[in-house]
């Protein structure tokens, strides 16, 4: 029994010690890939939709309040409550579509940056495989410190046909 324990740790040490471990910086590729171009117009153009939509409404509250001032000497009380029920609605609707825009910039972002983040995956697949690489981490600001013979980020732009410059390559 005690044989059968030594020779499964030392089983699992030789599998751990022949694991492979690289890292990639999923951000800087994307930084450096040509449809990341596309995308930031992308996002600007739905959140210049976003914010043309938030001015049309704080249009309407504020042409709403200007009416209301100006006849509020002259409404029934029944009408007042009315339009200020109007305005309250309004201006409920206005900070519910702000407190959403940027959730709705997310969703956007994450939905133009799904295929850019699959063909990193693809790239970083074939890179992994081909230097026999049995785990690969993201590069994060936990981390302390990386060999560079283990950081995939350029191979997996090579992959990607995007070259950079020495200069680059060093950040």
């Amino acid at each position: 029994m005690k044989f059968l324990k030594i020779a499964v740790f030392f089983i699992s040490i030789t599998a751990f010690a022949q694991g492979k471990v690289g890292a990639v910086d999923v951000e800087y590729i994307l930084s450096k890939m040509p449809e990341m171009t596309t995308v930031q117009t992308q996002l600007e153009t739905y959140g210049k939709q976003l914010d043309t939509d938030l001015n049309k409404k704080i249009d309407e509250y504020k042409k709403l309040a200007e009416e209301y001032k100006k006849g509020e000497a002259t409404f029934t009380g029944e009408q007042k409550k009315e339009k200020q029920t109007a305005l309250l609605t309004l201006d409920a609707d206005i900070q519910k579509f702000q407190e959403n825009g940027s959730k709705l910039m997310g969703i956007k972002q994450t939905e133009y940056l799904q295929p850019l983040y699959k063909k990193i995956g693809e790239a970083l697949d074939k890179v992994a495989k081909a230097q026999n690489y049995t785990q690969v981490m993201q590069t994060n600001t936990d981390l302390v410190y990386l060999d560079p013979n283990y950081d995939l980020t350029v191979p997996i732009l090579t992959e990607l046909g995007i070259t950079i410059t020495a200069e680059e390559g060093g950040e």
